[in-house]
């Protein structure tokens, strides 16, 4: 049985780079690094980041991204922060809660999220209406 999601990896082109990015601009908790690779503890996950040189140089054009969470009253710090170390913004946030979506330094969607699922799923209760099938 599943339980969980175990790690993530992310394939990067510059393993000092985005080391820097992860710990400095989000703020992730680094466990180690070497010339190939580094690995984070955000909470019970662990992010692995594996330098790659055929990783990506830009965005792929759909919605798929990684969300973090952070707590309501860090939101706006964090946001700032990410802007100081120059994030490229990729869409608005059109959902509730307060949330960011930019970009890391090799082009993976991330986001910075304000509020939890039971707040998600109640807004989407009121927004998608009876057409949608509930489980929980």
């Amino acid at each position: 049985m599943i339980t969980g999601i175990n790690h993530i990896t992310l394939a990067v082109r510059d393993i000092e780079r985005s080391f820097r990015f992860y710990r400095d601009a989000l703020g992730f908790q680094p466990v180690q690094k070497s010339p190939q690779s580094a690995y984070f503890v955000i909470g019970e996950l662990w992010l692995a980041l594996v330098q790659d040189k055929k990783a990506r140089h830009s965005c792929l054009p759909e919605y798929t991204h990684i969300a973090f969470t952070v707590d309501p009253e860090d939101f706006t710090a964090v946001r700032e922060r990410l802007i100081a170390a120059g994030v490229q913004e990729w869409q608005q946030n059109w959902t509730m809660g307060e949330s960011f979506y930019f970009t890391d330094p090799n082009g993976h969607k991330l986001e910075i999220h304000a509020s939890n699922l039971e707040a998600r799923i109640e807004d989407a209760k009121i927004r998608y209406g009876a057409e949608t099938e509930w489980f929980v």
